[in-house]
């Protein structure tokens, strides 16, 4: 994986939270209780997911579908909801700017779900660097 700076980046938006799914050997990372992010490596029988290591991130449906004209390692979700979630191909070409930029939409799509008190809650809490 050429993104060793991804799991540490993830957890250091406010409020977020990371477990082990060991049914789908995912980690998955949420903020209360909301699944923004999930990184995991598919085995080969999931065709082009697999051997690949990936992270599964929201996105809204049109932006996701400009973003996989541009990049060819960003696919439809992996085993999500093909319309709002990409997955990114962690072992290809694609710029960590552009990763990052990502992460924090994604994560900002699920904290926009969150009901207002929490969201001011999140708003008052330091990032983590």
């Amino acid at each position: 994986m050429h993104y060793e700076w991804l799991d540490a980046y993830l957890l250091s938006f406010p409020g977020v939270e990371k477990d082990y799914q060991p049914v789908w050997q995912w980690f998955r990372y949420k903020v209360r209780g909301r699944l923004f992010a999930a990184v995991c490596s598919p085995g080969p029988e999931y065709k082009i997911y697999g051997g690949h290591d990936l992270v599964n991130l929201k996105c809204g449906a049109a932006e996701g579908e400009l973003l996989r004209a541009r990049y060819p390692d960003i696919l439809p979700g992996f085993y999500s909801d093909k319309r709002t979630w990409i997955s990114c191909l962690l072992d290809g070409e694609l710029p960590e700017k552009v990763l990052r930029d990502l992460c924090g939409r994604s994560y900002a799509l699920a904290v926009e779900k969150l009901p207002k008190y929490v969201r001011r809650e999140l708003a008052e809490q330091p990032a983590e660097s």
